[in-house]
C-alpha cells in the first residue's frame, strides 16, 4: 500500500512541477512575444484556470497522501529531508491558496472587464508566486533525494 501512496505522491508532484515549467518557459513567454494584451490576457487567464483546477487536485492529493505516508512512521526516526519536504510541502499550499484566492481572482475580474493594465498586474504578482512556488518545489525534491 506504501508504494501506491507514494506513487500517486510523486505523480501530483510532478504533475505540479511540470506545470510550472510548461507555463514559465513555454507558454507565458511566447504568448508575450505574440500576443497583444486584449489576446494574451483571457488567454493566460483561461490557461491558468485550467491548471490551477489540477493544481488544487494536485495539492488535495499531496496532502492526504503525504499525510498517509508520514502515519506509517515515528516522526522522531523520518529523515531530515522529509521534515524539510513536509515544511517545504506545506508553505507551497498556502502560496498557492494566496496566488488562487487572491491575485488570480483579481486576474479574473480584470479580465473580464478588458482592464488590461489591471490584469496584466495581477499575472505579473501571479508570475512572482508561481516562480516562488517553483523553486521551493524543487528544493523538496532535493531535501528528500539528498538530505537523508
Amino acid at each position: 500500500m506504501y508504494e501506491v501512496t507514494k506513487f500517486f505522491h510523486l505523480a501530483a508532484g510532478l504533475i505540479w512541477l511540470g506545470g510550472m515549467t510548461t507555463l514559465l518557459w513555454a507558454v507565458r513567454p511566447t504568448a508575450a512575444a505574440q500576443l497583444e494584451p486584449p489576446v494574451r490576457i483571457p488567454l493566460m487567464t483561461g490557461v491558468l484556470a485550467r491548471f490551477f483546477g489540477l493544481v488544487a487536485v494536485c495539492v488535495a492529493l499531496l496532502l492526504v497522501t503525504g499525510g498517509l505516508m508520514f502515519a506509517g512512521v515515528d516522526m522522531k526516526v523520518a529523515p531530515t529531508g522529509w521534515h524539510a519536504m513536509l515544511g517545504l510541502g506545506l508553505l507551497m499550499c498556502v502560496i498557492f491558496g494566496h496566488l488562487y484566492f487572491v491575485p488570480f481572482r483579481r486576474l479574473q475580474r480584470a479580465s473580464a472587464l478588458s482592464d488590461w493594465p489591471a490584469a496584466a498586474k495581477q499575472l505579473a504578482q501571479i508570475h512572482i508566486l508561481v516562480v516562488t512556488n517553483f523553486g521551493l518545489g524543487w528544493l523538496a525534491v532535493a531535501a528528500v533525494v539528498i538530505w537523508r
